[in-house]
């Protein structure tokens, strides 16, 4: 068996065309059109393992995942030269953008390809995640062009939402605003959520946690925009909270204006010890 060398890919891309992320049968996603790529380039079958799966319609600025190759076809790259990692990475990322962005009208970006060691894992070694997320309340602020941001009907109390998403913050079952996948847990930890207005008209949202559950980040700002509108006071998120159950009254926020906007690592020598405590799966201890 040929000895192999794990690559990172650091990714960005937008929501549309794209059915998400993760590979579907005659669908369009990011992780199809990549691996697809990857085969014809590589010529055996390409798997990556991605930080972070995002929903159809949510776009990446940091996305990040790796894929392990056989050590002959990394030296391949050279063309017969003898040539550093550095300089095979950029003509492996120049292939795969071309081929995997063909027709795309730039929509995916390979921004980066870099070896690794070997125990880097793009899911289980990453200490955060950050998402932002963008709304226009102001007609008059509408910019056609972006494709980023979700609209809202009303206007939005910006200071009203960012005092109720304090209550998000710290270590908890996050089941009322998620997708919950078999066999896996809800809990979570929430760094920051910090809500401001960087503009007029537009509400900003910058979100970080250690990870986030199945459309997590859409519910909790599906959630947070009904606040902003009136419909629901403050206090509305920690009750959630504390009834642990999905509340049908928490709607999905439009998956437009969600970008993964980075993933964070520890330095190379901590990969592993990362990974590993990032698979311990967490339960919230009973409270009497």
């Amino acid at each position: 068996m040929s000895s192999l060398i794990r690559l990172r890919l650091d990714l960005a891309y937008r929501g549309q065309p794209f059915h998400g992320w993760a590979r579907q049968p005659g669908l369009l996603t990011v992780q199809g059109r990549l691996e697809e790529a990857l085969s014809l380039i590589t010529r055996q079958p390409a798997q990556l393992t991605v930080a972070g799966r995002t929903d159809a319609g949510v776009n990446a600025r940091g996305q990040v995942a790796h894929l392990d190759v056989p050590v002959e076809f990394w030296i391949s790259l050279s063309r017969g030269r003898k040539e550093d990692d550095q300089v095979r990475a950029l003509r492996l990322r120049s292939r795969l953008e071309g081929l995997a962005g063909r027709g795309l009208n730039g929509a995916l970006a390979v921004k980066q390809i870099s070896v690794v060691a070997t125990d880097f894992d793009a899911r289980f070694s990453a200490l955060s995640r950050t998402y932002r997320y963008l709304i226009c309340d102001n007609a008059r602020a509408i910019d056609p062009c972006r494709l980023d941001i979700a609209r809202a009907s009303t206007p939005l109390n910006a200071e009203k939402m960012q005092v109720a998403a304090q209550a998000l913050c710290g270590e908890h079952d996050f089941l009322p605003f998620a997708k919950p996948r078999e066999g896996a847990t809800t809990v979570r930890t929430l760094h920051s959520f910090n809500i401001s207005r960087p503009e007029t008209g537009i509400v900003q949202a910058l979100i970080c946690a250690d990870a986030f559950c199945h459309s997590q980040v859409r519910f909790m700002m599906g959630a947070l925009i009904e606040i902003g509108r009136g419909k629901y006071s403050t206090n509305w998120i920690a009750e959630l909270l504390a009834a642990g159950v999905r509340d049908q009254r928490v709607p999905l926020a439009d998956g437009r204006g969600l970008t993964l906007w980075e993933v964070n690592y520890p330095p190379a020598s901590q990969y592993a010890a990362q990974a590993q405590k990032a698979k311990v799966v967490r339960t919230l201890p009973n409270v009497l």
